[in-house]
């Protein structure tokens, strides 16, 4: 990364303009032109994400935990969504807990920050609805730990950075043709073009169909994804970049919950890998739209002003059906039904204003941030009811039952069920402070103020919170290659789940705290990291049952302490030889001592291999794998034994322009359930798709 790139450049545009003043017109604008275009080549090729602290800083100073998906590993590992990406990364575990929602967690809790370029908004419960498709998508990083540097929220967890793709200074594209196991079809594209001569402006556009059945009986889904944006330079010393990314897709036969695994005599039922507890009437269709508004002002050869925009919109529409209750083991019978039917949108909007730059005093250069942002969201859900004596809330049929057991219900009118209405509002700031040669500090500070009012199925909502959270990091560099770090940030996240009244928990809050050593080797190529980490979190929600007069889940606060440590290696190993290799180890207890969230496995191990074999340059294989310690989920009482997963792919270039790739998943084709996090099912058995991609 280079932290001054696009300060040197409006150096270099000075002095080249000053230097064309004594040439001809004709000179002069040639000149112009090309000081143009280089700036904007500038911010185009080298842009430096600030998704860890707001700061243009290396991930080898940053006093906390990174690590990057590149859109290479994605590709080659062929992660066509978020969640397939994000299996790539160290520390993180997917909580794949129904077809259609999942939960990601690291250090043993759940994330529930995510950012678009470095800025988000908290991701409520921390559940993604659908699989959002990664194509679209330059990198995706995860910052573990308490980031409230970042956006005044957060947890021990961690944030995702969701890295956009962005207009190169080059034209051409790609186009990739993918199939696979369960009628697995995909088309996607990628194209890049320069909209003037000299290069100002650019755009890029990427779009994707996929058609897939699935290893649970009755389950398929469909998506359209699209992708546009425009940049260019508005004057010498402006850009502007404007986007908008729309996704539609569809599932049949989904899950709502999973499979029940408890028999009433205590032990643990096993099922084949394909049962569902789902119904073929049985649907969840979401429509993702984003859109945002970059402008970028060079205020001088040291400072810049940002002012973004973004909106965002979901729409879910689903019929669902819940099996619950104790099975017999002699007859397989003592499930019951419970249908249901929801419409749900949620309108969001940020926009945010900042100026960052470098200052010089007491004989060194420092940088800083600050800035103001206010986000607001509305979340409304109908529901349509039933009558209750139909047959889908009655007793079910001995399990696995057949996807045509339940006609689908009578469903009645929409009514509203909730609507809930968010606000933050945040002032924050940050500075890198040089203290000597070889010791830098990261300060920072956020003021919030969070508003949230509605009406919660009859229960009116009216909460306001104010808070104000600081950050400090250190880096001293031991070495020019081994940096030492320490940093400190509070805790606070607002919850989204309720107690049994109906009304929302308070925040959580506590403190985090990291400390590491960061060491790069072989010239750089390679880095390994290793972090020790604490939290303690007040008031953390916790599962406290079923709410018996209208069948909502409630929660009550918690405390709880974790520890732990990571140790992660990424690079090049050698000239043929890239390696991700990561391990994390946690341990969480509450205040009694006891191990909590034990959904949450205490060892986790990921790596990712690709090569390039030096006898065949047009030959590239590549592995990825995972294990993960035992887990538990002490509220149903099922148990997941520890396991080992592998994926391994090849690839060969045809020519400079077309390239066929194989990709196995789950090579020892591995039985385990996907997440013991809140329900669960079998995840798919070994499976695998080939493609070919054509570049032009």
């Amino acid at each position: 990364m280079k932290p001054h790139t696009l300060f040197s450049l409006s150096l270099l545009t000075l002095a080249m303009q000053a230097h064309a003043q004594d040439k001809t017109d004709t000179q002069e604008q040639q000149e112009v032109s090309e000081v143009e275009h280089l700036l904007i080549s500038g911010v185009r090729q080298d842009r430096i994400s600030e998704g860890a602290t707001g700061l243009t800083m290396d991930i080898s100073e940053t006093p906390q935990s990174i690590s990057v998906i590149t859109s290479d590993l994605m590709a080659n590992f062929a992660t066509f969504n978020i969640n397939d990406a994000l299996r790539l990364a160290t520390g993180v575990t997917v909580e794949a807990w129904e077809t259609n929602r999942t939960n990601y967690s690291s250090r043993g809790f759940e994330i529930k920050n995510s950012q678009i370029d470095g800025v988000g908004l908290p991701n409520d419960w921390g559940i993604v609805t659908g699989a959002i498709d990664a194509y679209g998508y330059e990198s995706i990083e995860v910052i573990r730990g308490a980031n409230g540097l970042l956006t005044g929220v957060g947890n021990a967890s961690g944030t995702i950075n969701y890295v956009r793709k962005r207009p190169t200074n080059e034209t051409g594209g790609e186009v990739s043709v993918i199939a696979g196991s369960y009628d697995f079809k995909r088309i996607q594209g990628d194209y890049n073009t320069l909209l003037t001569e000299d290069g100002r402006w650019a755009a890029r556009f990427v779009v994707a169909a996929e058609d897939k059945n699935s290893h649970l009986d009755g389950l398929s889904d469909d998506l359209g994804y699209l992708y546009a944006v425009v940049d260019g330079q508005l004057t010498d010393h402006s850009t502007l970049t404007v986007g908008i990314s729309h996704q539609d897709a569809n599932t049949d036969g989904n899950l709502w919950g999973g499979l029940v695994f408890n028999y009433t005599d205590g032990t643990q039922a096993q099922w084949d890998d394909n049962d569902t507890t789902s119904q073929e009437w049985t649907m969840w269709d979401t429509i993702n739209t984003n859109a945002f508004v970059e402008f970028t002002h060079q205020i001088n050869d040291s400072w810049r002003l940002d002012v973004n925009y973004h909106k965002r919109y979901f729409e879910e529409q689903d019929k669902l059906f819940y099996a619950y209750g104790s099975i017999v083991k002699e007859t397989n019978l003592g499930l019951y039904g419970y249908p249901g039917r929801y419409d749900s949108e949620i309108d969001s909007d940020l926009i945010e204003v900042k100026t960052s730059g470098f200052f010089t005093a007491f004989g060194f250069e420092h940088e800083a941030t600050m800035g103001v942002s206010y986000a607001q969201s509305t979340d409304t859900m109908f529901n349509y009811a039933t009558d209750f004596a139909e047959e889908a809330w009655g007793a079910l049929p001995a399990f696995p039952y057949a996807l045509n057991t339940i006609t689908e219900p009578d469903w009645q009118e929409s009514t509203l069920y909730s609507e809930i209405k968010q606000n933050l509002t945040r002032i924050f700031g940050s500075s890198k402070i040089t203290l000597s040669d070889n010791l830098f500090m990261i300060a920072g500070v956020n003021a919030i103020d969070f508003e949230r009012s509605g009406d919660n199925s009859g229960t009116t909502i009216d909460n306001s919170e104010s808070e104000l959270s600081p950050y400090l990091g250190f880096t001293y560099a031991i070495t020019q290659d081994i940096n030492a770090y320490a940093s400190y940030s509070d805790i606070y996240q607002p919850q989204e789940q309720y107690d049994i009244t109906g009304q929302y928990l308070d925040p959580t809050k506590g403190k985090n705290t990291e400390a590491g050593i960061k060491v790069q080797w072989l010239d750089k190529s390679l880095l390994t990291t290793f972090a020790y980490f604490t939290a303690e979190q007040e008031n953390l929600a916790s599962y406290a049952g079923i709410n018996p007069d209208n069948g909502q889940f409630y929660y009550y606060g918690v405390d709880v302490e974790s520890t732990g440590f990571e140790v992660e290696v990424t690079g090049q190993v050698t000239e043929n030889l890239d390696l991700v290799l990561g391990y994390t180890n946690i341990e969480i207890e509450d205040t009694d001592g006891q191990d909590a969230n034990t959904w949450a496995p205490r060892d986790y191990v990921n790596f990712s291999m690709n090569y390039s074999v030096p006898a065949l340059s047009a030959l590239k294989v590549g592995l990825n794998g995972r294990w993960q310690s035992k887990t538990k989920n002490t509220d149903y009482n099922v148990t997941q034994d520890s396991y080992f997963l592998l994926n391994a792919y090849a690839s060969y270039d045809i020519s400079d322009s077309l390239t066929l790739k194989a990709n196995l998943n789950n090579v020892t084709d591995e039985k385990y359930i996907s997440s013991l996090h809140s329900s669960f099912y079998y995840a798919a058995p070994i499976n695998g798709v080939i493609s070919a991609t054509y570049a032009f």
